[in-house]
């Protein structure tokens, strides 16, 4: 029997705070899957414990995989983080697989919990080119996760991958995050870290982030 129970994926930025936020204003019983992937970011680990902690949540579990062995990103190498702006295509940022492997987890979680429910902050509108936040992928691994699992194909359950952001603006997702009384000042969004552990300002992250409190008519707390 399907219940309240869901699982959300939480990095600790902006929209995975602001999904959380959506779960559990949804009423859902939440369950908050993080990852520490030797990402070059890592204050948003500590960012995301601080939201879990003031949103609420069952469990905040964190699980550790270490992504920098397998490369392939400025992300978990020592590629240089675009600045300015990225241009065109899909940016060095884009870390290979990362929706999937994380989805994964949080579908494995799921299945034990009995939680037909999975929430991801991906968002088409404002995001940076990553190819596994679009809705087709999104309904791509929502297909394989009820083929794949002893829950749906003994019929005991069927999954549902939320992605609540999807088509909402940077500004629009922040409003959302307002209205709900989530606070941003415990969120981190900076891909490039300053040496003394402040954002940098200029990564796509902190250029989108800085649009959406501008154009949301909203101080962000983190730099006032």
């Amino acid at each position: 029997m399907e219940d309240g129970k869901a699982v959300v994926l939480l990095s600790g930025g902006i929209d995975s705070s602001t999904t959380l936020a959506i779960a559990k204003a949804e009423g859902h019983e939440a369950y908050a899957l993080s990852f520490d992937y030797g990402q070059r970011h890592s204050p948003e680990i500590e960012a995301a414990r601080r939201v879990a902690a003031q949103v609420g949540v069952e469990r905040h579990l964190v699980i550790r995989a270490d992504l920098r062995a397998i490369g392939g990103s400025a992300l978990t190498s020592e590629a240089e983080v675009p600045k300015g702006g990225s241009g065109a295509g899909i940016p060095p940022t884009y870390v290979p697989a990362r929706n999937t492997i994380f989805l994964s987890f949080a579908l494995g979680w799921a299945e034990v919990l009995g939680a037909p429910h999975i929430f991801i902050g991906a968002n088409v509108m404002d995001y940076s080119g990553y190819p596994d936040c679009r809705p087709e992928y999104l309904g791509a691994f929502e297909e394989m996760a009820n083929l794949a699992t002893k829950a749906s194909v003994e019929g005991k359950m069927r999954f549902r991958i939320h992605a609540p952001l999807l088509r909402m603006t940077k500004s629009e997702i922040i409003r959302k995050g307002l209205e709900l009384g989530l606070d941003y000042s415990l969120t981190w969004s900076c891909y490039d870290p300053t040496p003394d552990g402040r954002p940098c300002g200029r990564c796509d992250s902190c250029l989108i982030r800085a649009r959406g409190f501008e154009e949301a008519g909203a101080k962000d707390p983190l730099t006032g």
